[in-house]
């Protein structure tokens, strides 16, 4: 068996192969072209497992080299091994993910089906284009701000954008073209993720909550993935990063804020969900 430590980057990735006594068997860098990529998996001996970081670049590598060999998502924060050594580089990073790989002691991340990842990849896209509308609408208050303009109507309703829209202002204007655009944009995710809510039967079971919709439910069923990997209600409390840290010692216990580790997506849209009016919806 031979155990493969692919520490992953932007452009290029670094690879060392360790052989199940230890030894360093091949180092060396592979660029992050789907092509060679490949043709790096088809060169690995067999049997042949692949250690690799969960971050931005795993979902394309992840994919592309589980169709040859076995693939582990190492979870970074659990991992201190790594982040620790005084001495870190590309080739030491890739030595000791081999290294956790061939030992057993690698914290793996959960890598669920790609579907899942699909929708999760959707269901997050709909509040980022909700950011960027915010972000716009700021923009618009912090002009009229700064040129003294009070417009008597709630912020963004149709009569404060046709107030705007009498504005003489390129900037104006501008930010108001894009507003529209997004707002397009949201209604057209919206309406995807609405035809997705009638066909999940978990999405439909959430929805009986009072404070959650379809989207918020599809959102936390996608973040959450297979509900039986979790032993029980805690186990998934703090994988949502909900749990309020601890600290025990010397016969005293201090609880402090929440951990907030795991999915920001699944926390922000609890909190949401408890909110009087949530903005998401508005």
């Amino acid at each position: 068996m031979f155990h493969v430590g692919l520490d992953l980057h932007k452009r290029y990735s670094e690879y060392a192969v360790m052989d199940v006594t230890g030894n360093i068997l091949n180092q060396g860098r592979v660029q992050n072209i789907p092509d060679e990529m490949d043709a790096f998996s088809r060169s690995l001996s067999e049997p042949s497992s692949i250690a690799i970081e969960s971050s931005s670049t795993w979902y394309w590598a992840h994919k592309l080299l589980s169709q040859r060999r076995t693939v582990v998502l190492s979870n970074p924060m659990k991992n201190k091994a790594i982040a620790s050594v005084k001495v870190k580089t590309d080739k030491i990073d890739s030595i000791m993910l081999a290294t956790l790989l061939r030992g057993g002691f690698l914290a793996e991340s959960c890598v669920p089906p790609r579907e899942t990842i699909d929708c999760r990849e959707l269901f997050r896209h709909r509040p980022n284009l909700v950011r960027e509308r915010t972000r716009m609408k700021n923009w618009v208050h912090a002009y009229l701000i700064m040129s003294n303009i009070s417009i008597d109507a709630t912020p963004f309703t149709k009569e404060y954008v046709t107030e705007l829209r009498k504005i003489d202002d390129p900037r104006v204007q501008s930010y108001l073209r894009l507003i529209d655009g997004v707002n397009a944009e949201i209604r057209e995710a919206s309406k995807t993720i609405e035809e997705k809510a009638k066909d999940n039967e978990d999405a439909k079971l959430l929805m009986t909550i009072p404070g959650i919709g379809f989207y918020a439910a599809l959102l936390i069923a996608s973040e959450v993935g297979e509900i039986s990997r979790f032993e029980d209600s805690s186990s998934l409390v703090t994988y949502a990063g909900l749990a309020p840290s601890t600290h025990s010692s010397g016969g005293k216990t201090y609880h402090g804020p929440i951990m907030k580790t795991g999915s920001r997506y699944l926390r922000w849209i609890m909190g949401q969900c408890t909110a009087p009016l949530p903005p998401l919806f508005r």
